[in-house]
């Protein structure tokens, strides 16, 4: 071993500690078993600012305090007897001689000293303090996202952790010695607040405040602050700590939960709502000057609000046609674009309006859409600058949050104006409805009242349209609806009041009409009603039936006056359509007996008062029985006997057809079935069957489980049609017929020839047999029209290989004609009158002399 380390090894190990200890530039104390200091370094009297002979001997606790809550794992466990390393590093402050604190780490060791085990506490100041001097919460605080401040009792800046460099972007030597409103303050920071933030308070305190502060980029943010001031126990302050949280999107977002968003809950008109946002907008951003723009249909420009713009500009600006060179809000609307401007002198996009602006001493203006889900362009709102500048974050940010509100606050007015379109406007012809018209005919009735004029109320109601639409499907009808809407709409007249009740019910309500006039108004409504249009290539020629009420005459309310004019409507339809009738008092009790009668039909479906009656067809050269017809009769213990002309039209009208159809149809059958289980021979019977059950595609299954009920075959069914389903172009309808012809049911066309049958049609069905209506045979013998009408019908029947039977047969000279003209069937007096079901066996059962031959036709 060389002399030099020999000497090293012999040499007082304690002086050999001291000396290591001494030259640490780190704070050291060791401490005896009870924690009190024997020895401190140089580094430690320098930071405690007092010689080692006032602190040898101090308790530690007095001199280093362990911060609460931050890195104490260590300190709660404590080192262990035997450790050798230093345990992780707690922070800790340091209350010097002179008040003053200083804040670091420190790592804890035991070490042994010969027989002595020695505490040592190693404290390394916090790099803030090199940095700053008063490294105040540099431990905690560099770390988070908020920004902190220390501040000395100049309210000057001595500690700055690095959650402010990341917030603002200032350096560390950019804020030594500044005072906060020094470094933050900016051309709209509230003076007041920035005076409130940094006044000294004697005692301890705490306060919060709200700001808009600038970052080193000159860009706004807001802020949230909290000030806490700091005394000693003699009460004197000596510095205080600032926090500084962003709040710039919370901030942006009160506008939407505390204040707008409320507006909108509480109904506020878009104006006002539009006028909110604006004003928020600068309270919130005070270099902003903002204003929203609605775009028309036509992209006009409209102002819906602009408060911190001058009224002349706003009018200057009203009506501006959008386009891609009109300044930033109508090349917005124009674009669909956002539209930054940083400069408005020096902008082609402001070149036609420049002068507007800059002696307003506007210099920028940053303009974005307002679109609707559609990507229609609705508004565009606007940010104006009093300096030439480009966007920053903040107002960005502003932005995005103020376009979703606007385009929120549009999309309720426009929900809202569906759902007031809804409520008072039919949807499928753009009419008003009944609510609507009730609140216009009662302003245009006191107006009239006033005036002592008068005015008529016009219900009007489509002729047939059930069939048409039965005909045409759903589609066809609704576009019938709406050529007739069109049509009333330009016949009624200036000041006039349209309305679609309902179905294919209208109103009219003609002001400063008296009974002349309407008179007139009617005759041109119907003819405007009957003017031919095509319907998915089928030509229909629409009509309708009008009932007419006069004001005061006939009533002085609204729906008092439609009550009058529908009872005459179906005096009208009554009248053989397409016509129209004034309402009379006569009407009323009509209207009151019908409904009477309704009720009283339905009763009669479930009770007994229906029953059939039966006339025999017969071969017209010998009375042979070619069959029955099927005739319905009702007798009521009130209303007495109820001619079907009178209570089919009416089940039609209320519904109840479909229901009488099936009970004729189900006693027919049964009572063929039981003459037959009699030995009585009846070839087949004629069931009239209504157009709306021969529309029902559950009519062939209902017939075919009737027939198989009875038992009857299905050649001993014949059912009767109306010569208008010719007319209806409706798969549907063919197929239903198709169906029942299938299954050998036969089908007879009722009244042909009083309608307006194609031959085309008729060739097309599955069609047996012919009934010449009685109209034609009653004027057989005195007009030769009816005697060719009848002729060409017979013919066409033969040539088509049908089936002709004639109705109304009353006398020897139509029977002799008839058969003269080949018809070989008929039905009427001259052979009997209609029987009820005990006499229709006793008249088969009476012999009956052979007819007279007519000419050759009846040798066949």
């Amino acid at each position: 071993m060389p002399d030099r380390d020999k000497a090293l090894s012999i040499a007082d190990p304690h002086q050999l500690f001291r000396n290591s200890l001494e030259q640490a530039t780190d704070a050291v104390f060791v401490l005896n078993a009870d924690n009190r200091v024997i020895f401190l370094n140089a580094a430690a009297e320098a930071l405690y600012g007092a010689c080692r002979t006032q602190v040898v001997g101090m308790h530690i606790d007095t001199l280093v305090q362990r911060l609460p809550g931050i890195g104490n794992a260590a300190h709660a466990a404590g080192p262990g007897p035997d450790s050798e390393g230093l345990s992780p590093l707690p922070a800790v402050q340091i209350q010097r001689r002179d008040g003053t604190l200083r804040f670091g780490y420190v790592a804890e060791s035991r070490t042994r000293l010969g027989d002595a085990t020695l505490h040592t506490l190693l404290v390394k100041e916090s790099a803030g303090a090199s940095r700053e001097g008063h490294p105040l919460l540099s431990v905690i605080a560099d770390e988070i996202d908020s920004a902190v401040l220390v501040v000395d009792a100049d309210w000057r800046i001595v500690y700055a952790n690095a959650g402010l460099t990341r917030m603002l972007g200032f350096t560390p030597g950019e804020m030594a010695g500044k005072t906060p409103a020094e470094l933050l303050a900016g051309e709209f920071t509230d003076p007041a607040v920035m005076h409130r933030l940094q006044t000294p308070r004697p005692t301890a305190a705490t306060e919060r405040h709200e700001a808009l502060v600038y970052a080193r980029c000159g860009s706004p943010l807001w802020v949230s602050a909290t000030v806490r001031h700091l005394g000693r126990a003699d009460g004197a302050q000596h510095h205080g700590i600032v926090i500084l949280s962003d709040i710039t999107q919370k901030k942006t977002y009160e506008l939407l939960q505390r204040k707008v968003l409320h507006a909108m809950v509480m109904e506020q008109p878009l104006p006002a709502v539009m006028e909110l946002i604006c004003q928020e907008v600068q309270r919130v951003a005070p270099a902003v000057i903002a204003s929203v723009l609605r775009v028309d249909a036509d992209r006009r420009l409209h102002t819906l609000a602009a408060p911190g713009l001058p009224p002349h500009y706003c009018a200057a600006l009203e009506g501006l046609n959008a386009g891609p060179m009109t300044g930033s809000c109508g090349t917005a609307a124009w674009f669909g674009e956002p539209v930054v401007v940083s400069d408005i002198a020096t902008d082609p996009l402001w070149d036609g309006y420049r002068d507007l602006a800059l002696p307003l001493g506007l210099a920028a203006c940053w303009s974005y859409p307002i679109k609707a889900g559609d990507g229609r362009v609705l508004a565009t709102l606007a940010f104006y600058y009093r300096t030439v500048r480009r966007p920053d974050a903040f107002h960005l940010q502003l932005v995005e949050v103020c376009v979703a509100l606007c385009k929120l606050a549009f999309e309720r007015e426009e929900a809202a104006e569906r759902i007031l379109q809804l409520d008072r406007y039919d949807s499928l012809t753009g009419l008003p409805n009944r609510s609507l018209l009730q609140r216009q005919a009662a302003t245009l009735l006191l107006a009239t009242q006033q005036a002592g004029a008068t005015l008529s109320v016009l219900f009007v109601d489509l002729d047939r349209f059930k069939h048409i639409n039965d005909s045409l499907g759903h589609a066809g009808g609704d576009k019938l609806l709406r050529e007739v809407a069109v049509r009333l709409a330009a016949q009624a007249g200036d000041g006039a009041l349209v309305a679609r009740l309902s179905g294919d019910e209208f109103a009219l309500v003609l002001p400063n009409s008296d009974r002349t006039q309407t008179i007139a108004a009617g005759e041109r409504l119907l003819a405007a009603l009957r003017q031919p249009l095509r319907i998915d290539h089928v030509s229909i020629a629409p009509s309708a039936s009008i009932g007419i009420s006069m004001f005061p005459v006939d009533g002085d309310a609204l729906d008092y006056l439609l009550h009058c004019a529908e009872m005459a409507m179906y005096d009208a339809k009554a009248a053989g359509r397409n016509l129209f009738r004034f309402f009379s008092i006569e009407m009323n009790w009509a209207a009151q007996e019908r409904l009477a009668l309704e009720s009283a039909l339905r009763e009669a479906l479930i009770g007994e008062e229906l029953h059939l009656n039966f006339q025999p067809q017969v071969f017209l050269r010998d009375g042979r029985l070619y069959g029955l017809e099927v005739l319905v009769r009702w007798q009521h213990p009130h209303f007495g006997t109820v001619s079907p002309a009178r209570f089919v039209p009416l089940a039609e009208d209320s519904g109840l057809i479909g229901t009488l159809d099936r009970w004729v149809l189900e006693q027919s059958c049964a009572q063929l079935a039981a003459w037959r289980r009699e030995g009585l021979s009846v070839p087949t019977i004629s069931v009239n069957i209504s157009p709306a059950s021969f529309r029902d595609p559950t009519l062939p299954a209902q017939v075919a489980q009737t027939l198989s009920r009875h038992g009857l075959p299905a050649e001993a069914l014949m059912l009767e049609m109306t010569e208008g389903l010719l007319m209806e172009d409706d798969a549907s309808l063919a197929a239903t017929v198709a169906a029942i012809h299938a299954q050998g049911v036969r089908l007879s066309m009722d009244d042909f020839g009083t309608g307006y049958s194609s031959l085309g049609y008729l060739r097309q069905l599955p069609v047996h047999q012919l009934k010449l209506d009685k109209s034609f045979v009653i004027d057989l013998e005195s007009d030769a029209a009816a005697r060719e009408l009848a002729s060409a019908v017979i013919r066409i029947g033969d040539s088509l290989k049908l089936a002709v039977v004639a109705e109304g047969v009353e006398n020897e000279a139509q029977r002799c004609f008839l058969l003269s003209q080949g018809c070989r069937m008929g039905q009427g007096y001259l052979f009997s009158r209609p029987l009820d079901a005990a006499a229709v066996a006793q008249w088969i059962a009476t012999p009956r002399p052979p007819a007279e031959p007519g000419d050759r036709h009846s040798q066949r």
